[in-house]
């Protein structure tokens, strides 16, 4: 069977497809022209369409427009292709620019200088097949090999690594040829290479909108699950995981700890200081017990200056350790870092839960405790003993 195509028409049918890609996005880039992911995609497709375009005039127009301004073209866009990936995925550092900042650079120069010294068609499409493979390798690993990338990440990022594959056999395959090659040389490299870019630009484009568009599905997820002051779950997600804990716990016949508290004389503060204030002290408080918590407790604000935490698997020793670490701890990082100090006043329930056991009944206990803590002078913890106490471990 013979898998040689014709390399005209698929180098066409490439800018064609970039064409229409550039069409279709235009319309969403004109709405979102500050997100530079997007102007990045963008302008890629612009610069890989004129690219293929002129590509696939050689011989009807003058070389400088479809050997020189075509590959630089098509150096710049791919560049701005694996760019838009690298920010898509939040990877894009001061590191990356200077990495791609400078293979631009070398890839550009490095081809002109070619043209002066050994303009053949076997170097320039070694030198280009190289050039390009190089700027997708790193997003291809980046999407591959995220700790935390879904199967759609994963499944783009094997597929630039087969582009990078393709064009890497390409190259080599110029390179090392007997025979000059054209880029309309047919041959199985050729063949497979360009159907590689093919497909590339056809699902990559594909890629590109769906992992947007999963990515604005997680932000809205995690918009609806957080407290927007303080970045920390939000009531509703607090009582909804907290459930599902109580409900783990319950099976394992193991304690936790609900840990009620707000700020002292909060609303003072508010009418002393300006809300502006209030609200950095909050935000303050947060960030100082995330530094205490474990990677498994339940923070959440459960409205105003009132917040909750959940500790899995701690006892009334290990827990009242942990209420005192916090308020020692948050005591001395206000008085460091903010223009007026603050106290809290905390309520503590220690519990192994069972299959009736409800987070409702636990806070009313919790937020009894609370107004205890704050009857005995505030600055304190105060605790209600369980039912359970006696199944708790020693």
């Amino acid at each position: 069977m013979d898998f040689l195509l014709d390399m005209k028409t698929i180098i066409l049918s490439l800018g064609v497809g970039h064409l229409f890609t550039v069409i279709l996005i235009s319309a969403y880039w004109r709405h979102h022209k500050k997100d530079a992911k997007i102007t990045s995609f963008f302008f890629a497709k612009c610069t890989q369409a004129l690219a293929w375009l002129l590509l696939a005039l050689r011989g009807g127009i003058p070389d400088w427009l479809s050997i020189s301004m075509a590959y630089t073209l098509l150096f710049v866009g791919t560049s701005l292709e694996a760019i838009a990936m690298l920010m898509l995925v939040k990877a894009f550092d001061r590191g990356a620019r200077k990495v791609y900042i400078s293979l631009m650079a070398l890839s550009i120069g490095g081809f002109h200088l070619l043209l002066h010294l050994y303009n053949t068609g076997a170097a320039r499409i070694g030198f280009a097949s190289l050039g390009i493979a190089l700027f997708l390798v790193i997003p291809a690993y980046r999407l591959f090999k995220e700790s935390n990338a879904s199967l759609l990440m994963r499944m783009i990022g094997a597929l630039y690594f087969l582009v990078f594959l393709s064009l890497t056999c390409r190259g080599v395959a110029a390179l090392t040829s007997v025979n000059n090659m054209d880029i309309f040389t047919p041959g199985v490299a050729q063949t497979f290479s360009f159907l590689a870019l093919y497909l590339v630009m056809i699902l990559g484009n594909t890629g590109f909108v769906l992992l947007l568009k999963e990515q604005a599905d997680q932000e809205l997820i995690r918009m609806a699950s957080l407290d927007e002051l303080t970045g920390i779950l939000n009531r509703r997600t607090f009582v909804a995981r907290a459930m599902q804990c109580l409900d783990m716990y319950a099976k394992k016949k193991k304690p936790i700890t609900l840990l009620l508290f707000d700020v002292d004389h909060f609303k003072k503060i508010n009418d002393t200081y300006g809300h502006n204030i209030g609200d950095q002290v909050l935000r303050h408080l947060v960030d100082t017990i995330k530094g205490v918590l474990g990677e498994g407790d339940l923070f959440g604000r459960y409205g105003g200056d009132e917040f909750a935490i959940l500790f899995p698997g701690m006892d009334e020793a290990e827990s009242s350790a942990v209420a005192e670490q916090i308020k020692r701890t948050t005591r001395e990082a206000a008085a460091a870092d903010l223009p007026v100090t603050f106290t809290l006043s905390m309520g503590l329930l220690t519990v192994v839960p069972d299959r009736h056991t409800q987070l409702d009944e636990l806070y009313i206990a919790c937020d009894k405790a609370l107004y205890r803590a704050k009857e005995n002078g505030r600055d304190g913890a105060a605790r209600v003993w369980s039912e359970n106490r006696e199944a708790l471990p020693s």
